[in-house]
């Protein structure tokens, strides 16, 4: 199935919140409910669901459990991935605390830095390694996605050495954007640039464009 990047954002954010935030006594919804919930139109989010290949009962909605299911199945395809955090200072330690046990499909399985304090030790349950060993693990636990939360000065650097060892996707948050090969699917957030925008709009009478809204990112730091 052929989704654009726009549709599975979407698709994410639909999931995010029927799972998490969406009342649990109520086992139907409707595509306004949830358009409301998103600030889209009704009529986008039954666009989207369309593609999912499941339809809705006009007079009860969308049965939420079995919505979920048609969106990981075509989110997930069933497959396990193995992620690793590169980088595992304050915001990759609490990416690791973050994501821990929130999707079932996607785990954090080892993360990596260069720091003699951080290396060799379990950090939020995930055993942390020296960048030494980086090629030999990803290659030998079959890591296929990356968090990179490195220096923006050593960014690239390590995204290169990531695509060798075989990683086929790479979340870069280094305050830096990075150049990868084609068919290394690549997001990038700049929490700084976000932040600036958000400052930005309050202090003028501006707002943002709906069509372009700036990446939603929660992170909970374990003391």
């Amino acid at each position: 199935m052929n989704l654009s990047n726009k549709v599975m954002g979407r698709l994410t954010r639909y999931r995010a919140l029927l799972t998490e935030y969406f009342p649990k006594e109520k086992t139907y919804v409707f595509s306004h409910e949830l358009a409301a919930m998103v600030s889209l139109s009704a009529s986008q989010v039954r666009r989207d669901l369309m593609c999912l290949g499941y339809f809705g009962v006009p007079r009860y909605g969308y049965e939420v459990v079995e919505l979920i299911k048609h969106i990981n199945r075509v989110l997930d395809a069933g497959k396990l991935h193995n992620v690793a955090v590169v980088g595992a200072g304050n915001l990759g330690q609490a990416l690791m605390t973050f994501l821990e046990s929130r999707r079932a499909t996607l785990r954090i399985i080892a993360a990596f830095d260069d720091d003699p304090r951080l290396s060799n030790r379990v950090i939020n349950g995930v055993p942390c390694h020296p960048m030494e060993r980086l090629e030999e693990l990803v290659e030998g636990k079959e890591i296929r996605i990356a968090i990179l939360c490195v220096p923006g000065s050593a960014a690239q650097r390590v995204a290169d050495r990531l695509v060798k060892a075989g990683i086929k996707g790479i979340l870069n948050f280094a305050p830096v954007p990075i150049r990868l090969p084609v068919g290394v699917a690549l997001e990038e957030i700049d929490i700084t640039s976000h932040l600036e925008r958000v400052a930005f709009f309050t202090t003028t009478r501006a707002t943002p464009s709906k069509e372009r809204r700036p990446t939603q990112v929660r992170l909970r730091a374990r003391s």
